[in-house]
């Protein structure tokens, strides 16, 4: 890299210079420049910024000291080499001291040790050039730092001030929210409670953090303090109750929660839904009750209808038997929308029985296939029946209830699949398990409308809907949840859906003797 410095040489002999830049040009330095006249190497210096500098000393005008001196004024950080006689020594001594001379070298001079002082000197150069580089860096940052020192006190009152208003806001949120809020640790202790969550608990909140989180909350199922740990690290909670030690009541609370890291604790905001809860038991009861009273005229207005198309009645011509019909059929569907409507709100109530007993699933996975072959039939869509082998295996459980499951998931794929289509029935075991599945090459399922499937009134999918009452799937779900089951779908857009359901060994699968 220096073979590319700048080099100014000057001599009043002009061989020496001609022999100087020849042996620098052989070593591959490309930028010598030569003069003999130390009045030309000024001007040169006023235009020019050479990175080394080779005078000699005795020069006609101005000797090699009085040209240094003008070229250290001119370029202070250009390295300086003195040619000198050995008579010469004294003022290259002096040199050293006054223009800060790097080297002098005596001629005649060895062409190695001249190469050797020029390459070192040109290093010099380089590093002290670094150098400066580096500490007007330093001053630099060391100005800012002086800068920002001087306002960083200012900027930490206002910091501060700013945080103490934040702080203040916060705290005066958390003890006048309506909802309550709870501060519980990692090893589920309670750290903090505000206001509302006082309350609903009848204790201070000194009492509150002697106390066992799980005295505090509770569930049907399992315990809170277990509920938290096995959760995500943020979520809902739902129908957890928070007791209340002044009037001995149960609140029924919803609790959403979120993990505060690096802390590990959980902050837990209490709602009281016991109103809601309330709420929406009137409206199922009510609901419950008005399906019923529904239930009696329903059935009187089919019957009396029935009286009418079967000709008990007298003869009817073809247009009054068409319209009657009509009308039987809407009451009927009329019908089995009230019926369904009852009957989830029976299991959701836990009021439906369920009537076990033991029978051979392939017998009624064969009796849904044959009652659904004529609708199939009638688009051409093949119905495949894949059936386990062993035919001594029996399984207790609800037979009728069942049915409605596998004839409910049966007439949704013939409904959804097209015409010449094909649907895959299995029935089989898995381990001491009981699996059903349905499969069709229909319009397939979006993974959005999936999750919204077996949901209350979800009527098909985004892409086509259903003139159904949408309590199929849902119904369905509740009753194999209520035996001990589980029931979901796959299914890929444009190639298909498959429905499954599973009966566990708390169906009681076992082998027929």
């Amino acid at each position: 890299m220096y073979k590319s410095k700048k080099i100014l040489i000057l001599d009043d002999e002009k061989i020496a210079t001609s022999t100087l830049k020849t042996l620098l040009s052989l070593e591959g330095f490309s930028d010598v420049n030569c003069f003999n006249s130390p009045l030309d190497a000024i001007a040169f210096l006023k235009e020019a910024k050479p990175d080394l500098i080779i005078s000699d000393f005795k020069m006609p005008d101005m000797n090699g000291l009085e040209f240094l001196t003008e070229a250290k004024n001119l370029c202070p950080d250009a390295c300086k080499i003195l040619l000198t006689g050995y008579a010469d020594k004294e003022n290259a001594i002096r040199a050293i001291n006054e223009v800060g001379l790097y080297k002098y070298i005596e001629k005649p001079w060895q062409n190695d040790d001249l190469l050797i002082n020029i390459k070192n000197g040109l290093e010099k150069c380089e590093l002290v050039s670094a150098l400066k580089e580096k500490v007007e860096e330093l001053n630099k940052a060391n100005s800012e730092l002086e800068k920002y020192s001087n306002h960083l006190e200012e900027m930490v009152k206002a910091r501060t001030a700013e945080l103490t208003e934040a702080n203040s806001k916060l705290n005066a949120i958390i003890s006048n929210c309506a909802d309550g809020i709870v501060l519980i640790s990692e090893d589920n202790k309670i750290v903090s409670v505000n206001n509302a969550a006082e309350t609903m608990f009848g204790l201070a909140e000194t009492m509150i953090q002697k106390m066992d989180l799980d005295e505090l909350f509770s569930s049907e199922t399992d315990q809170f303090s277990e509920l938290l740990k096995n959760t995500d690290n943020s979520g809902i909670i739902r129908d957890i109750f928070v007791k209340n030690a002044v009037n001995g009541n149960n609140i029924t609370a919803d609790i959403s929660y979120a993990k505060i890291e690096p802390v590990n604790y959980y902050v837990c905001v209490v709602r009281d839904v016991s109103a809601q809860k309330e709420a929406q038991r009137l409206r199922e009861d009510f609901i419950a009750t008005l399906t019923h009273d529904l239930r009696t005229p329903l059935l009187a207005a089919i019957q009396t209808l029935k009286y009418f198309t079967d000709g008990s009645l007298g003869e009817l011509t073809e247009k009054q038997n068409l319209l009657l019909s009509t009308m039987l059929q809407s009451n009927k569907d009329m019908l089995g929308l009230v019926n369904a409507l009852l009957e989830v709100y029976k299991y959701e109530s836990g009021t439906i029985p369920i009537n076990k007993a033991d029978f051979a699933p392939n017998d009624l996975v064969n009796q849904c296939c044959d009652e659904i072959e004529s609708l199939a039939k009638s688009k051409n869509i093949e119905l495949i029946r894949e059936l386990d082998s062993t035919n001594d295996i029996e399984i207790n459980a609800d037979r009728n209830e069942i049915r409605r499951v596998m004839m409910n998931l049966l007439g949704n794929a013939v409904n959804y699949t097209e015409e010449n289509g094909k649907i895959l029935v299995k029935s089989n075991l898995n381990g001491n398990d009981y699996m059903f599945s349905v499969k069709d090459n229909g319009i397939g399922i979006s993974h959005d409308d999936i999750n919204k499937m077996f949901k209350r009134f979800s009527q098909g999918t985004k892409n086509r809907r259903s003139a159904s009452t949408g309590l199929g799937l849902y119904l369905s779900k509740q009753i194999i949840e209520a035996h001990g089951g589980k029931i979901w779908l796959e299914s890929v857009q444009n190639k298909g859906s498959e429905f499954f359901f599973l009966l566990l060994d708390a169906a009681l699968l076992k082998n027929k003797v």
